[in-house]
C-alpha cells in the first residue's frame, strides 16, 4: 500500500523550514502544498529554493514556458496548474499559454524555445540536431542551453514529486488538453 502524504502544518516541520514557511507566506500569501510537502525533509526545501531561485540567463517569460511545456510532457497537474498562474502573471495570454502547453509559440524565439525544452523532457537529453540548431538560430547561446537544461531538471524534479505523492492541488485546476 502507497504511503499516503498529507500536506504537513507549519508545526509538523523543523524549525529551518517553519522560517521558510514564514517567508513564503509573506511573499506569496500562503506556503504553496508542494513546497510544503518538500518540507518533509529538513534539508529539502531550503536547498530546492535556493536551486529554484538562482541566477539564470534566462528571463522569467522564458523560464514560466520551460516550466509548463515540462509540466505538460511529464503529466503534473500540480506544476501545470501553478505555472498557468505564474505565466499569466510573467504576460502571457490564456491564448499563449495554450500554445505552450500544445508544445509550440506564434514568436519564434519562444516557439524554438519550448519545442527543445519539450523534446528535452521527452527524450532524456537525447533531442534531434534541428531541435538545437533551431534555438542557435533564434539568437540562443550555450549559455542558454546550459540554464535551458537546469530549468528542466528543476521542474522535472517537481514534477516527479507531485507525481508520486499527489498531494492536492491548490492552484485553479488546468484543464486537461
Amino acid at each position: 500500500m502507497q504511503q499516503q502524504f498529507l500536506v504537513p502544518t507549519r508545526a509538523q516541520v523543523s524549525p529551518a523550514n517553519q522560517v521558510i514557511f514564514d517567508n513564503l507566506q509573506k511573499a506569496l500569501g500562503f506556503v504553496p502544498n508542494l513546497y510544503a510537502a518538500i518540507a518533509y525533509s529538513d534539508n529539502g526545501l531550503s536547498r530546492f529554493l535556493a536551486y529554484q531561485n538562482a541566477k539564470t540567463s534566462l528571463s522569467n517569460k522564458e523560464k514560466e514556458a520551460v516550466n509548463l511545456i515540462v509540466s505538460q510532457v511529464n503529466g503534473c497537474v500540480y506544476c501545470q496548474s501553478a505555472h498557468l498562474v505564474l505565466g499569466k502573471m510573467n504576460g502571457f495570454s490564456e491564448e499563449q499559454l495554450l500554445d505552450i502547453r500544445k508544445g509550440g509559440s506564434t514568436d519564434a524565439k519562444l516557439n524554438a524555445l519550448v519545442q527543445l525544452a519539450a523534446s528535452v523532457t521527452q527524450n532524456r537529453g537525447n533531442v534531434p540536431s534541428n531541435l538545437v540548431s533551431a534555438f542557435f538560430e533564434q539568437g540562443y547561446t550555450k549559455e542558454n542551453l546550459v540554464d535551458l537544461i537546469l530549468q528542466v531538471s528543476d521542474k522535472t524534479a517537481m514534477n516527479y514529486l507531485h507525481n508520486l505523492i499527489q498531494i492536492p492541488v491548490d492552484f485553479p485546476l488546468a484543464s486537461a488538453l
